[in-house]
């Protein structure tokens, strides 16, 4: 039996805190999340996950930030 066959990028932690704006604190609470995609592959060196699910993830659940405004003088 072999490995799956991976059909696309795949980003780990680092790639998903990029991608979402946070920090490792707020990544771990994301991630265990009902609605957060499961990961495509767990590894001995940590979960990894299709770059399409995050993004779609990202699309559907994530409210958009608003702009930043210097509203201080």
């Amino acid at each position: 039996m072999g490995e799956p066959e991976v059909p696309g990028p795949l980003v780990g932690p680092a790639e998903m805190m990029a991608m979402l704006g946070v920090g490792r604190s707020r990544l771990r609470q994301i991630v265990v999340h009902p609605k957060f995609p499961r990961p495509f592959q767990t590894l001995q060196g940590g979960s990894v996950w299709l770059r399409s699910d995050v993004e779609a993830y990202i699309r559907d659940h994530r409210q958009p930030r608003p702009a930043d405004e210097d509203t201080q003088g």
